[in-house]
């Protein structure tokens, strides 16, 4: 009976700890990373590098010297060479550290082997970059981080530079509209698209830069943000007399640039190849960043004169996608579907939109007209986006690459206040205020709050 006693009291405490760790693991992913899985992992890493090297073929024969010298000094078994191992950086969220590639070998081969690295060490994820020739560093992701989204502390900000997002490898998803000046983000209902709009509208309205806006649901996307907006357009009329004024808007800047440059008036606009940021500081007009909300609406015609308004709207767009870059004017398009059958165009206007974020979607269509024609094995990952993760996306370029990215949670309540706040900064563009939305007034004169809104299930 003694023997018994001293077994419970034994295994009780170690019941207690394993089902703590459990828990921990399950709710609090980053603390148990922290406490046991960060050591658990680097040990594995340390223990096994060469034997898992050698195992996914990463290896290579080693030198003749490197092999006279095991032989005169020792009696081993001369062993093929690894990839030479950095210095381990352990992270709130992984491990890092950088290989020395052999002669021979180039990233791809590291990067076709993370499926097995990642099982050899225990992580969630292994994902390769490349530093420069001959060095890779590796990331180990030790939990999935898009499930609780926190955003690092450190991101690339500035000047049109928003980190909107979380990337599956915990560095922070950047939009930049310098390097990718217009972008297309699809989406279908409850998908998460109007939090990432949220959070591009919220970060820029902290910049000096003009925030126009184009929503043909009646405004009920943009309008809680009108102090802090240059223009709104809430249908397709008022559309239609916005958008001509922002085309004049760029020719206007087109003609500042000729005329410090010293070029002559008659020069034709696609020959000019510079930018207002070659322009001084004080003579440089403000950027502006249109969002078209709901971007079908603005295709869609019932008569003939509706089918004249749209075709003069979507030559409109066109030109501010094709030529507003230089101008200083950035699109962020929107929408549930976005293809050749919304109308004539729409295809023409699809390709000038560089970046790509793709939330879930109801159809594999759809998913191939924002990824399709620019990462196809990316059309596969946006359809395997699940309901029970609004937020979650594929975000690609037309460079090829991409990735699966998170927003985190901002309430729509918190959003019109930090616009509220920055309501000063809107700049002053004459041309665009007939279009400046009236904002509403609370009864002591300040703009009157809104309901906060019940938050997305998780």
């Amino acid at each position: 009976m003694s023997d018994w006693l001293t077994l419970l009291e034994v295994s009780g405490p170690l019941a207690g700890l394993g089902g703590g760790a459990a828990y921990t693991r399950a709710r609090h992913p980053g603390v148990y990373w922290s406490t046991v899985g960060l050591p658990i992992s680097a040990a594995r890493l340390l223990g096994s590098y060469g034997s898992v090297m050698e195992a996914c073929g990463l290896t290579v024969q080693p030198s003749r010297l490197r092999a006279l010298a095991v032989k005169a000094t020792t009696r081993r078994e001369i062993r093929p060479v690894p990839p030479r191992r950095g210095v381990i950086r352990p992270t709130s969220t992984g491990l890092r550290l950088r290989l020395r590639l052999a002669p021979g070998q180039e990233p791809a081969d590291v990067a076709a082997s993370a499926e097995r690295l990642r099982h050899a060490w225990g992580v969630h994820a292994v994902y390769v970059r490349d530093v420069k020739p001959g060095v890779v560093e590796l990331r180990l992701v030790g939990f999935d981080v898009l499930r609780n989204v926190r955003m690092p502390r450190k991101a690339d900000r500035g000047l049109l530079k928003v980190p909107v997002a979380l990337r599956e490898d915990a560095t922070a998803f950047v939009r930049d509209y310098r390097t990718i000046p217009h972008q297309l983000t699809l989406g279908a209902t409850l998908s998460g698209k109007s939090m990432y709009l949220r959070h591009l509208v919220t970060w820029l309205a902290q910049q000096p830069v003009a925030l126009v806006g184009i929503d043909c649901k009646r405004g009920v996307e943009l309008a809680p943000f009108a102090p802090r907006l240059s223009a709104l357009a809430t249908d397709p009329h008022q559309a239609a007399e916005l958008l001509p004024v922002l085309v004049r808007e760029m020719e206007d800047r087109y003609d500042l640039i000729k005329a410090r440059q010293g070029i002559a008036p008659g020069t034709r606009d696609e020959e000019i190849t510079s930018d207002i940021w070659g322009l001084p500081e004080g003579e440089r007009p403000v950027p502006v960043v249109l969002f078209v909300d709901e971007v079908a609406e603005l295709f869609l015609a019932a008569t003939r004169k509706d089918e004249e308004r749209r075709d003069e709207m979507v030559t409109q767009l066109i030109r501010l996608a094709q030529l507003g870059r230089a101008a200083g004017i950035y699109l962020e398009v929107c929408g549930q579907r976005f293809g050749a059958e919304l109308g004539k165009g729409a295809t023409m206007l699809r390709a000038q939109l560089t970046g790509r974020v793709c939330h879930r979607v109801n159809d594999e269509a759809s998913a191939k007209m924002a990824l399709g024609d620019i990462a196809p094995e990316a059309v596969y990952a946006a359809c395997a986006i699940a309901p029970e993760r609004p937020g979650l996306a594929v975000a690609g370029d037309t460079s090829g690459g991409w990735s699966r990215i998170r927003t985190p949670f901002l309430s729509l309540a918190d959003a019109a206040e930090v616009c509220r706040e920055s309501a000063h900064m809107v700049p002053d563009l004459p041309t665009l205020e007939p279009f400046r939305p009236a904002v509403p007034v609370g009864p002591t004169g300040a703009p009157a709050p809104l309901l906060k809104p019940v938050p997305l299930a998780e």
